[in-house]
Order: structure tokens, then sequence, then C-alpha cells
């Protein structure tokens, strides 16, 4: 079933404090166009400045997820975030009139409240997925972090675990399995959470200033007096009237759910995961995920995301084990006959900057009839040449193809270093190619490329190549 984009129909805002600056804000939700979507506004800077809510923009995880482009940064993003996921909105302006959204009550719930009062409507243009077909994998040994991609058709499930410790909170976990049943009631209210060893911390480091019993809920991870709270209190600049409690929590506090913190991680999650820029069809577990952990899975997320893209766009026709076929390959290299020296591409892993390709290396080839006569050899600096049309693929797929102005880049070599020829090259063979991206400056990369034989080495060199306009 083909769902499409939503945007809301009409503006809506809501004013408060941000938690860690501390600053007044107003955070007002506007429609946006298809294939927009989300980007926060800083209606407070000159020009006011757009952030797209993407993983590469991510400059700051301490205690909250920060975005930023050039010098306008946006704090705190996550709830906002996970309430127009839970929502269903994919395409949405996000003013704000300082460096952070409010705090609200420290859950998303304030932002569904305020985007319920709109409508939601259709647009034109089918809704986007990322479909995981592969496992992904992030794993952190020494915080005992573990997140994990699976395969789900036609859907999105998200499960997560937490465990401090604590006698508090214990062992916890959650899991969402209809984002647009459950969302709203099970997960929007859940409030932001910490330990009442980290407020002075981070208080130190000049976060929570906008924090209060209000919009937070304190946990009791050490003995400490009524007296020796409110002294701590009053160094923090709140006046509060507070006590330990005997629940756990600061002021006997009531959670909103039994398990509130597992629920608030699940919400952080839901929230730094758009930040892979669209929508997944997948069964994600976590085990004590945070914002470090979250950002750097979407990292690789977003990476597969790019990779699905850039073959859709250039892929010709879908076949089992093949990315690109010969008629992709001449979409993106500018060679013809008969210098073209790549007839398939098998892998494109856009993470880890690597590409397979082969040419089958044939009687017909026309150096042949001159190298050598008699005996029939490929010239080792076509092997060269043919390494580096395959890792010209990886590098010149994408954005990479052409400038701003729609004109054709090419590949230019700048230096072979290393080159080593291990056995010859003869017609019948097929040459497979392993290449990989090991350094990139500006328009300046580093590959390090292998070509085998039946599994084995014939030739590898090391070669730096200039991405130039064609035109230039």
């Amino acid at each position: 079933m083909v769902i499409n984009q939503q945007t809301i129909q009409d503006a809506v805002s809501f004013s408060g404090i941000g938690l860690h600056t501390g600053n007044l804000s107003t955070v007002t939700f506007h429609p946006a166009p298809e294939n927009y979507g989300y980007r926060f506004v800083r209606t407070d800077l000159p020009s006011a400045p757009e952030i797209p809510a993407l993983v590469d923009n991510v400059v700051d995880i301490s205690r909250g997820t920060t975005i930023a482009v050039g010098d306008a940064k946006a704090h705190t993003v996550e709830h906002v975030l996970a309430a127009l996921v839970g929502m269903g909105i994919d395409n949405c302006k996000i003013e704000i009139s300082a460096n952070e959204p409010p705090v609200g009550d420290g859950s998303a719930l304030p932002f569904v409240e305020v985007l319920e009062k709109t409508t939601l409507i259709d647009q034109k243009v089918p809704r986007d997925y990322l479909v995981i077909d592969q496992t992904i994998h992030y794993k952190n040994e020494a915080k005992g972090i573990d997140i994990v991609a699976l395969p789900l058709a036609n859907d999105f499930r998200l499960t997560v675990m937490v465990d401090y410790y604590n006698p508090a909170l214990g062992s916890q976990h959650t899991g969402l399995f209809d984002l647009q049943r459950e969302f709203k009631d099970e997960f929007a209210a859940a409030r932001t959470f910490c330990f009442l060893t980290e407020v002075e911390m981070l208080h130190k480091q000049g976060l929570i200033k906008g924090g209060g019993l209000d919009n937070a809920v304190v946990i009791v991870d050490k003995d400490m007096s009524d007296n020796e709270l409110r002294d701590l209190m009053r160094s923090l600049g709140l006046s509060e009237n507070v006590t330990v409690g005997e629940s756990g929590f600061l002021n006997n506090t009531q959670l909103r759910f039994k398990n509130e913190p597992a629920r608030h991680k699940l919400l952080d999650m839901l929230g730094d995961l758009a930040l892979v820029g669209v929508p997944m069809q997948a069964q994600i577990l976590a085990a004590r995920p945070g914002h470090a952990s979250n950002v750097e899975f979407a990292r690789k997320v977003r990476k597969l995301y790019e990779q699905k893209k850039i073959i859709k766009k250039y892929q010709t026709k879908k076949q089992d084990n093949i990315v690109f076929d010969i008629n992709s390959i001449m979409n993106v290299l500018p060679h013809r006959y008969p210098f073209l020296l790549v007839d398939r591409v098998t892998e494109f892993d856009v993470e880890n900057k690597r590409i397979l390709a082969y040419k089958n290396v044939t009687m017909n080839e026309p150096f042949f009839q001159g190298h050598f006569p008699g005996k029939p050899i490929m010239p080792g600096v076509l092997i060269i040449e043919a390494m580096a049309q395959a890792g010209g693929m990886m590098l010149l797929s994408g954005d990479k193809l052409h400038d701003a102005d729609g004109k054709q880049k090419l590949a230019f070599f700048m230096g072979i270093n290393n080159a080593k020829f291990r056995k010859p090259v003869v017609p019948g063979d097929q040459l497979f190619f392993d290449v990989t991206m090991t350094r990139q400056r500006m328009n300046t990369c580093q590959l390090a490329a292998k070509a085998l034989v039946h599994g084995e080495v014939v030739a590898e060199a090391e070669l730096m190549v200039a991405i130039v306009d064609k035109d230039a």
C-alpha cells in the first residue's frame, strides 16, 4: 500500500524555557513542501539560517542532541523530532526564536498537544521508506551498549532495555510495536530523568540552566540529608522546597509509567533516529542506548540510505548479485570503447567507502593486437586504469557526479604509488577489482586498489585521484 507524505495545514506554536541553555524560546511548526523533511530555522539570527535535521549536522551530544550549520545551532532537538515522527508528519519547517526549543515538562507531550491543534494533510508524493534488508550493528563494549537493526517487512518496531544498577530503577525494558497507535498514549508523556549525583556535575558543565523539578525526574542515588539537598538546590539557583523522599525520587515524584525512564530512552532514540532523514522499516533492539550511541547508530543507517539512494538512481534494472550493469556504469563513467574497462559492479559500500567490480578479458580486446603478437598479455597500465575506473564509479556516484550547475565531473590521476604486478592477465581471465577510499581531502581522494584473478592478486597500487569539472 502506498502511503503519501504528510505535513500540517496551519502553523502552531509553543513557548517556554530551554532545558540546558535556560533561554526563553518559542517553537513554531509550519507546513512544508514534499521531500522537505525536518529543518530548524533560527529566526533570531540574521537571514534566519536553516539547519536540516540530519545526522551529518550533529555537533554535540552533551545530555541532548545538538545540530548546527555553520554558527547556527539548535540544541536538544530530540523531543521535537520524536513528536513529529510519532504524529506521522514527514515535512515540517520548525522555527525557533532562540538556540533551543522549550523543554515543556521534559517530554514530547507538549509538542504533540500543540500539533494536534492543526490538521495533518496528505501530500502528492509517496513516503520514502528505508527498508532495512541487512543487519546493522553498533556496539560499545566499554559502556555495555548494543544496538541492532534487523529486517522487518513493512513495519517498524523499537525495543529498549536500560539498566543503571540503581534500586529505584532496576532493569527496565519497553517496546513500541505500532507507532501510530501507541506513541501518543504510551510514550509521548515520558519525561527526561537524571541522577542526583549528576545534577551538580551538569550545572558545572553549563547545562540544565532551565532545569527544574517540573521538567525532569531526579533519581536519588546517594545519601543526602534534606539540609544538604537544600544547599545543593540553592547553589544551582533553585528555590524549590525539596526532600529526598522515600520512593527513590526527589520529592517522591510519581512516575507516569512504571517504566517511565525506559520509555523516555525510547522517546529519545525515536527522535535521534529521525536524523537518518527517512522513516525505516526495521526491527530495532537497543540495550542501554544514549544520545552518543543513537547518533553513531544513525550515522550507520544513514550511510545505508545514501548507498541505496545512489544505487536506485543509477541502476538500470535490479538483478541478483549485480549493483550496476554496463548500462548503469555508462551512466556514471564518461569512458567509452575502447577505453571502458569495467563491465559490472557487484558491491557498493558507502559506509566503508569500498567498491567491488570486475572485467571480463577477451581476445577481442584491441590492445592484444600489439601486446604481444603470439603471446597476448594485458598491459599493466591498463589494469591500473581499470582499477581506477572501478574507484571512479564510487567517487563519481551520487552528489560527486555533477557540480552545483549540473556539469559532469571527471576523476583525474594525481599519483600512482607502490604499484606491483604479480601475475600476467591473459584472454579468458576475469579481473576482479577491490577498491577502497582510504583518505579524502577536499576534491582529492586516495584509493587502495587490488586486482585479482581466481582469488589471487595479480596487481595492486595506491592511487591518488582528483575530482574536477569536465569543462575545466
